[in-house]
């Protein structure tokens, strides 16, 4: 049997190979995948080959082993339906709908300890968040809002506008977002957000700023997502940020590089940075989450706030192409796109 695979071959380009498919062993299962979801992050600083050369791509992932350089198979967030049974394997894996975190692909052989069956209820189109969803869960953790906090989220991408999904469930005195296109902001509003703002504005900082209600220099945020992927937003974070406040870096910036100036409000305003990246739990958490923990919230999280709904564009596997182009050249016409596999 054979199946098309997705390779990054070398910046801003993409192609599908024909591969042979293996066939299961004991205790792994074939599964046909029916949707892909495209991180418009991570996948795209691969497809414009801005990530660290020779860095692992996933560790913690064995469909993602090897190291971040061309050719490269790389995504994590497909849907599909077991179609085959190796040795051992329970037969009521047999047609099941499963999640994996594994490349875009149109068929795959996986252990069954590495996928995740859909819970009643919940639809492809939902499930193909579960990653995106995982890490919200994961930075609003690290950023331990609290009640009453005015919190600012940096960037309303499908990780960003989740965030605000989540931090709008708190009782906050006010939450405000930034993005620079307009469809991401009204989405943000929808999620919950009490105001959104475009960062290119020249006064953006100080209506953020006025709309928190900071009265002096050391006032503002008590908390500041970074989720834009733009490192000079660092700079907008610590003019927003209170004294003592938090910032949560949740970028991941690859090859990126921006001076950012912590001789001013960083300095006196005694803020916190904080690195929060999903692959593992802060440390504080170890006594009583584990990653199955964390996983069992983001599932509950995605049934409560279906984000299928910010699926804006769908591409056939054929056309993955065009899907990355689009993102990369006119990002402010999309927020989710998804790949289909129909009987590829």
């Amino acid at each position: 049997m054979m199946r098309q695979s997705l390779y990054f071959v070398a910046p801003r380009r993409v192609e599908l190979r024909e591969e042979r498919v293996p066939e299961p062993g004991p205790g792994q299962v074939l599964v046909r995948t029916l949707l892909s979801g495209i991180s418009s992050g991570t996948e795209m600083l691969i497809y414009r080959g801005e990530m660290p050369r020779g860095m692992a791509a996933d560790e913690s992932i064995p469909s993602l082993a090897g190291r971040l350089d061309y050719p490269l198979k790389y995504g994590y967030s497909a849907v599909g339906k077991v179609e085959a049974l190796g040795p051992g394997v329970d037969e009521a894996w047999l047609g099941q709908s499963v999640f994996a975190f594994n490349p875009h692909e149109s068929r795959f052989v996986a252990s069954v300890e590495d996928l995740m069956p859909l819970p009643d209820g919940v639809a492809p189109e939902e499930a193909v968040f579960l990653p995106n969803v995982e890490t919200a869960v994961n930075f609003v953790m690290d950023g331990r809002p609290v009640i009453g906090e005015r919190v600012v989220v940096l960037g309303q991408g499908v990780v960003g506008l989740l965030t605000t999904a989540l931090l709008a469930r708190f009782p906050l005195e006010a939450l405000a977002t930034m993005d620079a296109f307009p469809l991401r902001r009204q989405a943000s509003l929808d999620f919950g957000a009490h105001a959104s703002f475009d960062p290119s504005d020249d006064d953006a900082v100080a209506r953020v700023r006025e709309f928190l209600g900071a009265v002096d220099f050391y006032d503002g945020a008590d908390l500041v997502y970074e989720v834009s992927g733009s490192p000079a937003a660092l700079d907008e974070a610590i003019a927003l940020a209170g004294f003592d406040g938090r910032i949560v870096v949740g970028s991941w910036y690859g090859q990126k590089r921006h001076p950012v100036d912590l001789g001013g409000r960083f300095h006196r305003g005694r803020m916190k940075l904080v690195s929060s990246q999903v692959t593992t739990l802060a440390p504080a958490f170890s006594g009583r989450w584990d990653k199955r923990r964390r996983m069992q919230v983001a599932w509950r999280i995605l049934r409560e706030i279906r984000p299928s709904r910010l699926v804006t564009h769908r591409f056939p596997l054929a056309r993955a192409a065009e899907a990355y182009r689009l993102l990369d050249e006119r990002p402010q016409e999309a927020i989710q796109v998804v790949l289909e596999y129909g009987d590829v």
